[in-house]
């Protein structure tokens, strides 16, 4: 029987099923790998959307990791009601800005979120950390963070500041290790964590004109008056145009009438000491002379100032473990950033269009402290979880941001501005005794009629610096009135009670 004209062979039976097959195999590799990279590459990305149901029966049934102490004193942790449910329990309500909250109907802020799927067990310390999750026999992981704070003194950082707002920031200079980041008025975590109370309680805070859910220490943005002056010393210096014994002939009569540019006319608070001679850097660091500071940064150039400004931080948000906003020397203007020479002689003495936050001019602190390198700022000094692995974040630095001449000559200005003959009226009263102390106070003015800022940014010991610190009281009045004796006393503190190095 003949086959159609021009067809060639039928296949074999044989050749057929291997067609088949070949096809058949090539989907089952397809859904294998679909299946791979979904259920262990992307679980993971999966697993960290909070909408996620896994994620959600986690939170309900999976013991969460504790938040502890320098100490190792527990300050988050979870506990079980009497119906069964898990909820958050914060034991230290003066690091709810550090801890923030967890909450099943709000989600999470501060290190409860930054954190979140450590602390959750989602991700782990196990090797391929989350990504492997499926493949153990214990899936879920929770961690523990330990960190660089001593709930202590974090509460009489808290204490201090009292009904006032404010935020107090303190440093290990050699280390980044924050010790304190206090921000007031606060609020309750655990009212937040409650399912029953939540909602209402964050509709009360969300309307109080204090802003307590305002992380203050890393968020808030502050004209900060004279303290900004050892950031203009640190630029003079740089410059190479300014020296630690640089004298303005014209400064003596300036601090008297005032100081002209451009048309605008600049002033010294009254003072009836140090007005016979020019000052040199540590004498106007002293008296807090504007007119000096004024000159130096004039002298300087707005290019410099910008410059040691980007490598001190300003500019950016910090990269950090909570949100940080961006502080700034200038408002952006056409000559290099400033409107003109007014504006910039402004910035040299911290007003203008200058702001910082307090975490921000802590980190000047303790750059100046640290012989002129800046460490990145940390709250996690240890991951741990059950089944004892451990990772030690270890302290990275951001670089030397000024020559080790500049840290000295502005480290002794500041040790004149707290030791010095005439340092009463200003940094004086920050003195820790029987301690080498630097420091710096700032008068920082507003709008007319409006009561200044009260700031204070420090370290101590001089020679050997353990703590740099920043407080900051919002319409504190002057410097010295608010801001300066807390520093002196989280100083003191922290050298005598506080410091494990003790």
């Amino acid at each position: 029987m003949g086959g159609r004209p021009g067809a060639g062979p039928a296949p074999g039976i044989g050749t057929g099923l291997l067609r088949v097959g070949g096809v058949l195999f090539l989907g089952l590799v397809l859904v294998a790998v679909g299946a791979g990279w979904w259920q262990v590459v992307q679980a993971g990305q999966l697993t960290s959307d909070p909408r996620d149901p896994l994620r959600l029966w986690v939170a309900r049934n999976v013991e969460r990791g504790r938040i502890l102490d320098a100490r190792g004193v527990a300050v988050a942790a979870d506990t079980v009601r009497a119906d069964g449910t898990r909820v958050r329990r914060y034991r230290s309500l003066p690091m709810a800005p550090i801890t923030g909250y967890r909450s099943l109907l709000l989600g999470t802020a501060g290190l409860e979120r930054t954190y979140d799927e450590l602390l959750a067990g989602i991700d782990g310390l196990a090797a391929g950390g989350g990504m492997l999750r499926k493949l153990r026999a214990e899936p879920w992981q929770p961690v523990d963070l330990t960190l660089s704070v001593d709930a202590r003194f974090q509460a009489m950082a808290a204490r201090l500041l009292g009904d006032r707002r404010g935020a107090v920031v303190a440093i290990e200079p050699a280390t980044g290790r924050i010790l304190v980041l206090a921000s007031t008025p606060g609020y309750d975590p655990n009212r937040l964590a409650d399912p029953t109370t939540a909602r209402a309680y964050l509709a009360e805070l969300s309307t109080d004109d204090g802003s307590p859910l305002l992380g203050r220490a890393t968020q808030g943005r502050y004209v900060p008056g004279s303290v900004l002056k050892v950031v203009t010393a640190i630029a003079a210096l740089e410059s190479g145009r300014v020296r630690r014994g640089t004298t303005f002939p014209e400064q003596p009569a300036e601090s008297r009438r005032g100081m002209r540019v451009d048309g605008a006319r600049f002033r010294d608070s009254p003072r009836t000491v140090q007005l016979d001679e020019p000052l040199d850097l540590a004498e106007a660091m002293e008296v807090s002379s504007n007119v000096w500071f004024a000159r130096a940064v004039l002298e300087a150039g707005a290019e410099t100032f910008l410059a040691v400004g980007r490598r001190l931080g300003f500019g950016s948000a910090i990269a950090f473990d909570l949100p940080t906003s961006s502080s700034q020397l200038d408002g952006g203007g056409s000559r290099a950033g400033f409107a003109d020479r007014v504006e910039l002689a402004s910035a040299g003495f911290g007003q203008g269009e200058v702001l910082v936050t307090p975490l921000q001019m802590a980190m000047v602190a303790a750059a100046v402290a640290n012989d002129g390198v800046l460490m990145a700022p940390r709250l996690v000094d240890r991951l741990s979880d059950a089944a004892g692995r451990v990772v030690t974040p270890g302290s990275r630095s951001m670089g030397r941001v000024m020559s080790s001449g500049s840290a000295s000559a502005v480290a002794s200005a500041m040790e004149r501005a707290v030791e010095g003959t005439y340092a009463g009226p200003y940094a004086g009263g920050a003195k820790v005794p029987g301690v080498r102390t630097a420091g710096k106070s700032g008068t920082a003015e507003l709008a007319p009629g409006e009561v200044p800022h009260s700031w204070f940014v420090g370290f101590a010991p001089a020679e050997a610096p353990r703590i740099a610190i920043a407080v900051v009281v919002e319409h504190g009045g002057a410097g010295s009135s608010a801001a300066v004796p807390i520093g002196g006393r989280l100083m003191r503190a922290y050298l005598e009670r506080f410091d494990p190095a003790r």
